[in-house]
């Protein structure tokens, strides 16, 4: 009896409590804690919570971030180059030039540096996302972290729309299907939508072409026109559905990378324009530069490359077969300059042109030197289909009016690429040198820059365009946190400071680059660099041995010591002369590298005969421009 009676006082005890708890406390546990409402047992008890949507601030600018590719300093009218660029010519004389901007030296990892505001090898991405050219080390995996968020993911917390437009190239090379994944897809990574290419190189007429996740089927025009006309459609479409919503544009078109493409009416406007040739086209193009105010009155030029021929020497054959090469590029380059210039004259015929801040750097690396010595009509690493010299003259020859059209895949030689870097030394891939990392920047911004107009000297990086876009526009600061990811703080600058002021003092003093084997640190004006060697331009051409000087072929740096205050294209070598300083820079290079992991040092001798097998069996074949049954 005295068991039961207590089992009833348990019952009716535990009936209470559970009631009570019914009165006192919501009917479910807070699904999150930013939940601002009440959730009651009924709808009555309850209280509805409904965030602020994300906006951006009102009156903020648009933004377009513009990067070309495998465009040396040189070549554009812009920066004294002999290619008319009228439309950056126009963004330019309206806004800024600066003349001490940086990139990586390569394609993967200045856009992984530029779209994150860190380091290339911080972000994963030291070299390619391509099998041939990943290893297994924080630097060098190719999977840009969540903790790096881009600027798309940043833009698009602050209430901007996001839009990709043209070379994506961040993408491993087993997540490029339709079956994904998409995490490191254009989508995946930020942007509301993706019209482009996912590799590092496409046909401009026959493009490997993605709209958002899915591949798609090109309409045969040259692809910057169909880059052109997505992105002002999607911008027409912003303005019909969300006037008031700022947008972001990151375009970033194949061109100018090989294969140079063009229709021939582009082509015809540069006939004869540089039968001179290059060296002629490398002194002319520097006095432009001092006319322009845009490198120093005392500048001195530096010597052709060792592995460049002296175009008097050249037959009369190779220069009317070289000449036509530079006319082919030239043309896709303006054409590349024209359908850029359509974005830019929707935006003045619909009023938004002046509250858009358009960041446009002149290529993510310098000019290209994969063509090799003689240049290629199908390949874009030069050689050709000859076994020597004499036979791949003979073949571009049989070739010469295809150079620079559909019909063709064409890459100039090397001896272009050297005149396009003027007044620099190298090329693409060179870390070491300003020739492979120096590229034009033009800021545009009409509502923001109105009498500081002119030339800016100031150092900076591509790392260092996310951290000026959000000062520009008042977000000033990354997210804590992305999608649930907390996020790793910013490591450029901002260059806000020397846009509104052109005495204003660098603030990116001190940055590292590596590539391939060549690397150099640069600090407050100084730069110490060194560069193994064989080179990469002389992977296709094993026939052309007299144009290869072996330098540190043994595989030890030896560097080398600039003070580019002074000696802005490194033509002094003071290695020598100060050796505490260079002592200095190379612990501050161990320093760098270990805090940003690129550690260990990938030279190109560890990768090419990778490189070479994954082209011989994964690369696409590219139509023999003489074989008519292919083209």
């Amino acid at each position: 009896m005295k068991n039961l009676k207590n089992t009833s006082i348990i019952k009716v005890t535990f009936l209470l409590v559970f009631q009570l708890g019914l009165n006192s406390v919501s009917a479910q546990t807070q699904p999150d804690p930013k939940y601002k409402g009440v959730i009651g047992k009924t709808l009555a008890e309850s209280k509805e919570y409904w965030p602020e949507p994300v906006k951006a601030p009102k009156g903020a600018p648009n933004i377009i971030w513009i990067l070309l590719d495998d465009v040396g300093f040189g070549a554009s009218s812009v920066f004294g180059g002999l290619v008319n660029t009228p439309t950056f010519d126009d963004l330019a004389n309206n806004g800024l030039r600066f003349t001490n901007f940086h990139t990586t030296g390569v394609c993967a990892p200045t856009r992984a540096a530029l779209l994150t505001g860190r380091n290339h090898h911080t972000a994963h991405m030291g070299l390619f996302p391509h099998k041939f050219m990943r290893a297994g080390f924080p630097g060098y995996d190719a999977k840009i972290p969540s903790s790096k968020g881009t600027a798309a993911e940043v833009l698009r917390e602050n209430g901007y729309s996001t839009y990709a437009i043209g070379k994506w190239h961040l993408t491993p090379d087993e997540e490029t299907t339709d079956l994904g994944p998409f995490d490191r897809w254009p989508l995946g990574k930020g942007f509301d939508h993706f019209f482009g290419f996912l590799g590092g190189a496409t046909d401009q007429y026959k493009p490997d072409l993605v709209e958002d996740n899915k591949a798609v089927k090109p309409d045969g025009r040259h692809l910057n026109t169909q880059l052109a006309d997505k992105a002002i459609s999607y911008l027409q479409y912003q303005q019909k559905t969300a006037p008031a919503k700022p947008f972001f544009l990151y375009l970033t078109p194949g061109a100018t990378h090989s294969p140079h493409q063009v229709d021939k009416e582009w082509i015809d406007k540069y006939k004869g324009k540089f039968d001179k040739g290059w060296d002629w086209y490398r002194e002319t193009v520097f006095a432009n530069q001092k006319k322009l105010g845009i490198i120093p009155q005392d500048a001195k030029l530096p010597k052709r490359n060792e592995r460049v021929k002296e175009w008097d020497k050249l037959s009369a054959e190779e220069k009317r077969i070289n000449a036509r090469f530079f006319e082919g590029y030239a043309g896709f380059f303006e054409q590349t300059d024209y359908e850029i210039g359509r974005i830019v004259d929707y935006l003045k015929k619909t009023n938004q042109f002046d509250n858009t801040i358009i960041l446009l750097v002149i290529g993510d690396n310098g000019a290209s030197k994969e063509g090799s010595y003689n240049g290629s009509v199908n390949n874009e690493f030069g050689g050709n289909t000859a076994t020597n010299e004499a036979e791949q003259i003979a073949e571009l020859s049989k070739n010469f009016d295809k150079i620079g059209t559909k019909d063709a895949y064409t890459n100039y030689p090397a001896g272009w690429a050297q005149a396009a870097n003027t007044p620099f030394k190298f090329w693409k891939a060179d870390a070491h040198a300003e020739g492979g990392t120096r590229n034009p920047l033009i800021v545009s911004y009409p509502n923001g820059i109105k009498s500081n107009t002119g030339i800016r000297n100031q150092y900076g990086h591509v790392i260092d365009l996310l951290p000026t876009t959000l000062e520009l526009t008042g977000i000033n600061k990354i997210p804590e946190s992305i999608r649930g990811i907390k996020q790793d703080s910013l490591q450029g600058k901002s260059l806000a400071s020397a846009i509104y002021n052109v005495n204003a003092p660098s603030v990116h003093q001190t940055q590292y680059y590596f590539l391939f084997g060549e690397g150099a640190i640069y600090q407050d004006g100084w730069k110490a660099s060194f560069a193994y060697r064989p080179d990469f331009i002389d992977l296709f051409t094993d026939f052309n041995t007299k144009n290869k000087p072996v330098v540190n072929n043994a595989g030890k740096e030896v560097w080398e010591l600039y003070n580019l205050d002074k000696d802005f294209n490194e033509i002094n070598d003071l290695a020598k002369k100060n050796p505490e300083k260079l002592k200095e820079l190379v612990q501050l290079f161990d320093q760098q590298a270990k805090e940003n992991n690129v550690y260990p040092l990938i030279n190109w001798s560890d990768v090419q005969d990778k490189f070479k097998t994954f082209l011989k069996q994964n690369r696409p074949q590219q139509p023999q421009p003489n074989d008519t049954s292919k083209n």
